[in-house]
């Protein structure tokens, strides 16, 4: 398939810019395109025409045009993550028999916003659309431990520790513990915390500005599924999150 030349040139053009050269001279950039400065002139005019190059009127050199910006958002705006993730829900759901969800905060809840039925799933407490507690939750807990301080801080102030179970957090300070160990472990657990024979694990679902936007988790029943599976569908869990995340921009 032939290549448009004009093009090619100005995207080039456009691949000269990084946080490390924002602004060249006309000359700079001739030079580098190896190209004569009248055809890289038309070029540029070209792009500032239609706003992917702005000139800075007092050095005169050329930098990156506002257009790319909108452009990107729609870009971003187009990755939702519930689509993104879908696939991955339902892959993981179909290699453990288990049930999937995706979790966004909402206020001082969690919202699923999306799940997949595991085939021997015998959990029917997720639905789209239905609210969990932060503090007893592993999704509630990945969406805590990923926030930043001060939000967190406001979060928490007031926050009321509604008992679940018998193995519900129900302070503070146990909870902020708990936190730690989440970011450090890269996964939270609810251990029967949020339903009494239930045992999940969640995932943060990052964006390309490394926020941590969902969780993803998976959930079992502790009758049926032991210490050593679990720990296999955790890793599994970790895969599919990371793939998610990858599709919606993050980069380690």
């Amino acid at each position: 398939m032939p290549i448009i030349q004009a093009l090619d040139r100005a995207m080039n053009i456009l691949e000269l810019f990084d946080e490390h050269t924002t602004e060249l001279k006309i000359t700079e950039i001739s030079a580098r395109m190896d190209l004569h400065k009248s055809t890289v002139h038309s070029l540029l005019r070209t792009l500032q025409l239609h706003g992917y190059i702005d000139q800075n009127q007092e050095s005169g050199k050329y930098r990156l045009g506002l257009k790319l910006i909108e452009k990107g958002q729609l870009v971003l705006q187009g990755m939702d993550v519930r689509s993104v993730a879908r696939k991955h829900l339902e892959a993981l759901s179909e290699r453990t028999g288990q049930t999937t969800n995706l979790v966004i905060l909402d206020g001082k809840e969690g919202v699923y916003i999306d799940k997949v039925e595991g085939a021997k799933a015998a959990i029917r407490y997720s639905r789209i659309g239905r609210r969990v507690p932060l503090h007893s939750s592993a999704v509630g807990k990945v969406l805590l431990a990923h926030m930043r301080q001060d939000k967190l801080e406001d979060l928490l102030r007031q926050y009321h520790f509604h008992v679940q179970t018998a193995q519900t957090i129900q302070d503070q300070d146990t909870l902020l513990r708990e936190l730690v160990q989440v970011r450090e472990q890269g996964f939270a657990i609810d251990n029967q915390e949020n339903e009494a024979g239930v045992r999940c694990g969640a995932v943060p679902i990052r964006d390309h500005s490394n926020q941590v936007i969902a969780a993803m988790s998976l959930s079992t029943m502790t009758s049926a599924i032991d210490d050593e599976q679990f720990q296999v569908y955790i890793a599994q869990l970790q895969q599919e999150g990371e793939s998610v995340s990858q599709h919606l921009g993050f980069k380690r």
